[in-house]
């Protein structure tokens, strides 16, 4: 453990939100269980989903602000959300509804590929550079939302629901060969994170820093883009558009452990997941009637921590 922290703090740090997320899943099962197997599975899945689903969002969010170095990155800033949300259109529109269990997950898959192999080709036409590339994403994003707006202007009322509902963030119906494979992504992506660390804090430094310490800058930039990127459409693709969840919790994780991503990296996905289910369970016990999306209440929630952030560095707390 000794070179993944160099204080004995980061391992608490660690080890605090594992133990919240345990304590989450035994409240929240314990009671599931009580209620029938039936519901115990259901909630067993979706809380599933959410970890692995906040997870993936808040380590893409940390990669996307660590690379472009800017505080307000998220994982949909290159446009992955506007792409997967035009693929899942288009399916609402032009399949029949028998099919729409598999499909729309699978058109929003592609849909984000799609933007982001645009991006990255444009970007990369001319003079190579971040701000380049985030230019490049931005601009793509709100041609591909303008198809989106088309979708929704030709989808009846029963299709323009289902598009409606999936874009507000659904962790309902996924299933568990898509929870493994998005789990394996994140482990996989948070490993190449905490292995490159040292190259990534003397990027976050600047460009000409990291080239001048024998940084590979464009290959880290790309490898790390490309990551994040998969991982932000497998999270739109398995439960819909879910803000700020990339954004707040990186922030916090700095906070408390600090930059160095040796130990942010490590921290940040299990508080994503704490997150995300901490707003699944807010969304269950705000209606009892008739379910909140869970994508409104991280909205809310993230939004509101984000301010109250802001106000922090502000005042000098």
């Amino acid at each position: 453990m000794n070179k993944f922290f160099n204080r004995p703090r980061g391992s608490l740090w660690l080890v605090l939100p594992l133990l919240l997320l345990l304590l989450g899943f035994s409240v929240d099962f314990d009671f599931s269980l009580t209620q029938g197997k039936t519901l115990f599975m259901f909630r067993l899945f979706r809380g599933l989903t959410a970890l692995v689903t906040g997870g993936a969002l808040a380590v893409s969010g940390l990669i996307f602000q660590t690379v472009f170095r800017n505080p307000l990155a998220d994982p949909y800033i290159l446009g992955i959300s506007s792409g997967a949300a035009a693929g899942a259109a288009a399916v609402f529109v032009f399949f029949p509804p028998a099919l729409l269990l598999f499909f729309v997950p699978a058109g929003a898959f592609a849909g984000a590929l799609a933007t982001l192999a645009f991006v990255l080709f444009i970007s990369h036409c001319g003079k190579d550079s971040s701000d380049k590339l985030l230019l490049s994403g931005v601009v793509t994003g709100v041609i591909v939302s303008s198809l989106l707006i088309y979708l929704i202007s030709v989808s009846d009322s029963q299709q323009l629901a289902g598009v409606t509902w999936w874009t507000l963030g659904d962790l309902q119906g996924s299933s568990g060969t898509a929870i493994a494979l998005l789990g394996s992504a994140g482990m996989v992506v948070l490993f190449l994170l905490r292995f490159y660390a040292n190259e990534l804090n003397l990027l976050a430094l600047g460009e000409e820093t990291a080239a001048v310490r024998g940084v590979p800058v464009r290959r880290i930039r790309l490898l790390f883009v490309i990551a994040a990127s998969l991982l932000a459409a497998g999270c739109v693709a398995l439960a819909g558009i879910i803000g700020f969840a990339g954004l707040v919790v990186p922030h916090i994780v700095r906070l408390l452990a600090g930059s160095d991503l040796r130990k942010s990296a490590l921290l940040t996905y299990p508080a994503g997941g704490c997150f995300l289910l901490l707003c699944d369970r807010t969304a269950s016990a705000l209606s009892d009637v008739r379910e909140m999306p869970v994508g409104v209440v991280s909205s809310c929630l993230g939004g509101g921590l984000f301010l109250f952030l802001l106000m922090r560095q502000k005042r000098g707390w």
